[in-house]
Order: C-alpha cells, then structure tokens, then sequence
C-alpha cells in the first residue's frame, strides 16, 4: 500500500469517527444558546456557552421535579404531580431582583384569574434560595420588588430542575427564560425559550393553552393566530378544503 493510500485511509476514518462522536440516541435532545447579560453592559460579553442537554421533550411527559416555593408569605413544598388534573405554566428566569424578570411574574400574577378560569395554574422558578425569594416578595414594587404574587415562586438552588429543562447556563450560574406547557396528563405540550434581555408575554402564553385545550376536546387543529372563536381545520383533506375555501379572497372562485 502506498503512503497516499496509507494517507487517504486514514483521513477517512478520522472523519468516520468525527461523525459518529455527534451520533445521539433516540431518546437524547440537545440545542445551543445565544446567550446574554441579565445585567446590561456597554460592551456585549462573548458567550461561552455550550451545549445544553434537555430531557424536556415535546409529546412527551415532562421531567419530573418537587422542591420548596413560596406560597402567599410561607414555605411549602410542591411536585409536579400536585398539578395532575391541569395545565400548568412552568416557567424559568434568570435571578430574583434583576430588571425584566419582575414584569413578566407581576404579569402573570395580574392576569392569573383568565388562566384560573381555564384550569390552568403557574409556577415560576429560578436558582434563587426560598428566602431571596420571600425577601424579594417582601420588597415593595416600586422599590424592584414583586408585593404580594399569586401563584408559587419555587426554589432551584440545586440547579437539578433547570438542568433537567435544558435552561440552565452553567458559565452564568442561572436559567434562560425558558416557558414550558404541561397538560394535565402531565405531558410536555410547547416550549418557549427567550434569551435573557427579552421577556415573554402573558397574552401569547394564554392563547397557547386555549388552542391546546381547544384541539384537546374537539380534534380539530388551530391554524397560525388562532384564537378562541376564530376558525378551525378538521385534519383532513376535506376539512382543510373547506377552511382554506372559506378563508380566500373575496371574489375567488372555490377549488
């Protein structure tokens, strides 16, 4: 064999073995992050990421997780189970007393009775101890605090349930704003997940779980936009037919 040959072959398997180093198994998920400051500076950090490694998979049920919250001033322990039965708004941010994070759980807190009246309760999380979490509770609105919220701000001081969601970005030491909805059979029906200077919005999140609710009880599919009242696609060829006719332009002829 000659040395070009000797050279040729050994290239290839370099290149076999590069691939199969990037091979996962079916049940294996994993997606990379753009990364941010949740503390805005002049000049923009390069960030040093990596890949995140997620067990939250949609269709699938969500990982499991129970810890201690903050409930109405006190400590309680909850789990994931506690919320069979319901959908849930499982939510991430980064850190207690920061600039975004307190609108967006003021947000949900405000608008909690619209998803209570649709069998849907939230959950807020981050890295922070149980106490920064009372401490910033207790901290008046117009002082960065939140006041009083309405549903559970819950502790991942261990970093294990950030990391089981795929949210936690271990050069920062916290979580992306990462939003997850369960069903009520506990089952993981949409992910959202922001970079850390944008947050996310109350009345989209609310839309979501209603075109969920709305194909869970009916079968039927919600096109882009959908909201409650608005028109629906029977998922077949028939029934899309008969969407997509009565959607055209005034004038146009049926197909």
């Amino acid at each position: 064999m000659s040395a070009r040959t000797c050279c040729a072959a050994a290239f290839a398997v370099f290149t076999l073995l590069t691939c199969f180093s990037f091979v996962f198994t079916a049940d294996e998920a994993c997606y990379s992050y753009a990364g941010g400051q949740v503390f805005p500076q002049e000049t923009r950090r390069t960030s040093g990421h990596t890949i995140q490694w997620s067990q939250a998979v949609i269709s699938k049920p969500s990982p499991d997780w129970n810890g201690t919250a903050v409930i109405n001033g006190e400590f309680k322990d909850i789990k994931l189970s506690d919320y069979r039965g319901k959908y849930l708004v499982f939510f991430f941010y980064p850190l207690d007393f920061t600039f975004v994070c307190p609108t967006e759980i003021i947000a949900f807190s405000d608008n909690i009775d619209q998803f209570r009246k649709i069998n849907t309760e939230v959950v807020a999380c981050s890295v922070d101890s149980q106490f920064t979490h009372l401490a910033w509770i207790n901290t008046p609105r117009d002082q960065g605090g939140l006041g009083p919220i309405k549903f559970p701000l819950l502790s991942d001081i261990t970093h294990d349930i950030s990391k089981a969601y795929g949210v936690y970005l271990q050069d920062l030491g916290h979580s992306l704003r990462g939003l997850f909805i369960i069903d009520p059979k506990g089952i993981l029906r949409q992910i959202t997940m922001n970079d850390l200077p944008v947050g996310r919005s109350v009345d989209e999140t609310l839309r979501l779980v209603q075109a969920f609710q709305y194909t869970d009880s009916h079968g039927e599919v919600c096109p882009a936009g959908w909201k409650p009242g608005s028109d629906t696609i029977i998922p077949d060829p028939k029934g899309a037919r008969k969407y997509f006719n009565k959607q055209r332009n005034p004038g146009q002829d049926e197909l």
